[in-house]
């Protein structure tokens, strides 16, 4: 995962502050900028993101079963 701002870092932090979230994860597609995404978060959060992506993942396949 890239360091460092990206793409939709301006959105994520905006959201992060509107919502009083720890931590925002943005993925965008086909957006205006292309598609991307952007992480903000305390530190040590990437350590936990795979694992909390796979399990969103596997929520959204059982869904559509």
């Amino acid at each position: 995962m890239p360091l460092g701002p990206g793409k939709y870092d301006e959105q994520a932090t905006r959201v992060r502050v509107e919502t009083e979230a720890t931590a925002v994860v943005l993925v965008v597609i086909d957006g205006v900028k292309g598609s991307g995404f952007s992480v903000q978060a305390p530190a040590g959060f990437t350590d936990v993101l795979p694992s909390l992506l796979r399990g969103l993942a596997d929520s959204i396949e059982a869904d559509l079963a």
